[in-house]
């Protein structure tokens, strides 16, 4: 009976034990069931992935947990000597181990540790690190990395070939087409001139050289020595032997000196004149010029007044002819002289006359190297871009120089104009045109403003004083300073620039405003010696007073005093605000206007990446019916002073602000430094540049004059706004 008991007490727990276990099994099986179905839409999506991957065009790579998860074909296939080695499981560091030791890896623009070391710091997540990769076969990848999460790691690979390959052959066209260039302009000197490299080979040469010397095509080809072709010369009775053992000397001369100067007798019955310069790779520059002519004429008048004062001498009772013979020789003494002079000042005039067609090509070329700078700034070729913007700068630099010495020799009267002019915005243009320079070597640039006016030609005194300014700059030493004031002493200013540079030698200091001359101990590849030049024969023309003080080791100091205007309004220069905006996006509508097909290029190309939308145009006609499409006024005018067909830059602007109804600023951009260029853009409210146009100042220039005219429009609304307000005639 307690048996019995004891079951009936036991039987209903064994029960619901039993229920419950049916309970747990069923929960077991529905949770076996949905873990199968999660496992079976995991291997979908990770086959879904590998399929996509696979379709992709670049190479593409997942890490997680610093190890490979999945990648691409073309990731694994990128350095065939290591892609059996890539499979799941592999370290990021052993990745980029691997990849370091492959053969088909020919270079890198930075180290893989670098990239490696990004992506192990912790403060890099979110962040992309990239470097360009060169694999066998001429090949290009841009790899880029990123942490999409602490524990994930995605690398990107993205062919770059075909934009490598262009950039490279843009770059030897570029080279090319200045090559052609600088030819050009060898081929259409007066005189002969030919280059030599630092070894004595024959380089470049232009056809009046070799007419000059009177030798066959075949002897002055490049890489022909100097010697062999003396050798020819001395064959041929074109020179003397001695001439070979004065080689020594003066080559001895030219590299103490910088340059030599010397005349020699050519053949039987010929005379040339000899300039040699140093060049700055260490090389030289021969030219030569015919002066039989020239040597003979003053010959013969020598032996005509010899032979007129022996029978004056001899002839003294007939006073009366004696006299008459003076008259008429010394009028045939003013015929020569005259007919000398001119001779000498034709090459002077041809270069002045031909300075637009020599500038076109300069300023074109100058905005595409410009705009290749900017192309190329985060790849390999930007060492070798900026080297070819150095060069290129240097020769503009030379050309200026030769244009501006051509100009002020010329006997034009509009050479150089007089108006007032006051120093304060010459100075302050001239401190933020140079303060790159002084800071690229190191140099402290100070500027004290001067508010005085004076007497002188805008163009002339403001290239003066850059001259001055950007020696001072070159021939100091880093920590160095250099300062730009002025003193006032009565009725006259001496605007005076100082430095703490080289210094000059007394000897030197009366040659150095000769051309091609340079102080003994300037470096060798330094210049030309052509600026104080420019400077000299400016201020001769101005009636300023030009001075120099110096010492060896301790500085300079040039001076140029000029007489003040008292009570005179100065003429405005403008040239726009002097803060920089180079970060700032140009989001204008620009109307460029310009003849040359190369130069409408380079600015269309300079203006688009600066951020403007150019409407790039070549006549006055193509400019108008751009104004009939768009429908609109453009923000700002960029227009060249001589067009095709007469037409000129002025008008054009003129026949589109009279279309639209809009004062739309403007801009004459032109190679015409004549007053009368000057003045009609002051007539018609037109900034005027000259060519090749100084970039940064044009960028500041465009901005300035476009946001001035905005501010202008919001003035007058508000001035509307406030008289209709108010009902007052205020």
């Amino acid at each position: 009976m307690r048996r019995a008991g004891r079951q009936k007490d036991v039987g209903p727990s064994a029960y619901r034990a039993f229920q419950s276990a049916i309970e747990l099994q069923q929960k077991m099986a529905a949770q076996s069931l949905e873990l199968e179905s999660v496992r079976y839409e995991r291997e979908r999506t990770r086959k879904t992935l590998a399929e996509a991957l696979g379709s992709m065009e670049g190479g593409l790579a997942l890490f997680s947990d610093g190890t490979l998860n999945i990648c691409n074909d073309l990731f694994k296939g990128l350095l065939p000597d290591i892609s059996d080695q890539i499979v799941p499981g592999l370290s990021l560091a052993r990745y980029f181990d691997l990849m370091s030791s492959s053969e088909y890896l020919i270079s890198t623009d930075r180290k893989l540790f670098t990239m490696r070391g990004a992506l192990e710091s912790d403060q890099n997540e979110g962040s992309v690190v990239s470097l360009v990769a060169e694999v066998a076969k001429d090949r290009w990848y841009q790899m880029s990395t990123q942490q999409t999460s602490p524990e994930n790691t995605v690398l990107l690979l993205t062919e770059i070939t075909a934009l490598v390959r262009h950039n490279r052959r843009e770059k030897e066209h570029l080279i090319d087409r200045q090559a052609d260039y600088l030819q050009a302009v060898f081929q259409n000197m007066s005189s002969g001139v030919c280059t030599f490299s630092a070894t004595g080979e024959l380089m470049m040469q232009n056809g009046q050289f070799r007419s000059i010397l009177g030798v066959p095509l075949s002897v002055l080809q490049p890489g022909t020595p100097l010697q062999e072709l003396l050798d020819f010369m001395r064959s041929k009775s074109l020179i003397t032997d001695n001439a070979l053992l004065q080689m020594d000397a003066w080559r001895d001369e030219l590299n103490r000196k910088g340059a030599v100067s010397t005349r020699v007798s050519h053949g039987a019955a010929r005379v040339l004149d000899v300039q040699a310069n140093l060049l700055p790779d260490g090389g030289f520059l021969v030219e030569l010029k015919d002066v039989t002519l020239e040597v003979r004429s003053t010959e013969m008048l020598e032996n005509r007044v010899m032979e007129r004062t022996a029978e004056l001498t001899r002839a003294n009772a007939n006073l009366t002819e004696q006299y008459e013979e003076k008259a008429r020789v010394e009028e045939e003494l003013r015929v020569a002289k005259e007919r000398a002079e001119a001779a000498v000042s034709s090459k002077t005039r041809f270069l002045a006359a031909a300075s637009h067609d020599l500038l076109q090509p300069i300023n074109a070329a100058k905005l595409l190297i410009s705009s290749l700078q900017e192309t190329t700034r985060e790849t390999r070729f930007r060492p070798m871009v900026e080297r070819l913007e150095g060069a290129f700068a240097s020769a503009e630099y030379l050309l200026h120089s030769l244009l501006d010495i051509s100009r002020l020799e010329s006997a034009d009267l509009d050479t150089v104009t007089t108006t007032n002019v006051s120093l304060e915005g010459f100075m302050l243009g001239i401190k933020a045109d140079q303060m790159m320079l002084a800071a690229q070597k190191s140099v402290q640039f100070h500027v004290v403003p001067c508010s005085l006016v004076v007497r002188s030609d805008p163009v002339y005194l403001l290239r003066s004083i850059q001259n001055l300014v950007v020696n001072a700059i070159q021939y100091t030493d880093p920590g160095g300073r250099v300062l730009l004031g002025c003193r006032r002493t009565g009725d006259t200013v001496v605007l005076e620039v100082w430095d703490t540079g080289i210094g000059i030698n007394i000897k030197d200091q009366s040659r150095i405003f000769d051309a091609f001359t340079r102080a003994e101990n300037v470096p060798i590849g330094s210049g030309v010696g052509l600026g104080l030049s420019v400077v000299d024969r400016a201020c001769r023309l101005l009636g300023h007073k030009l001075s120099v003080r110096s010492k060896p080791g301790v500085g300079s100091v040039f001076s140029i005093e000029m007489e003040v205007v008292k009570g005179a309004p100065s003429m405005p220069i403008l040239q726009g605000p002097i803060e920089d905006t180079a970060d700032a996006a140009l989001d204008y509508i620009v109307m460029v206007i310009e003849n040359d097909a190369d130069v409408l290029y380079g600015v269309t190309q300079r203006l688009e990446l600066w951020g403007a939308s150019v409407l790039a145009a070549r006549t006055t006609a193509e400019a108008l019916d751009f104004i009939d499409d768009l429908g609109m006024p453009p923000d700002i005018i960029l227009a060249d002073y001589q067009l095709d067909a007469g037409e000129t830059g002025v008008q054009a602007t003129l026949d589109l602000r009279a279309k639209t109804g809009t004062a739309i600023p403007a801009i004459l951009i032109t190679a015409d430094r004549s007053e009368t260029v000057r003045r009609l853009g002051a007539q018609h409210d037109m900034s005027v540049m000259t060519k090749p146009a100084e970039l940064s100042r044009l960028r500041r220039l465009v901005d300035w004059k476009v946001r001035g005219r905005a501010a202008r429009a919001d003035t007058s609304h508000k001035r509307v706004h406030t008289k209709v307000e108010g009902d007052s005639p205020a």
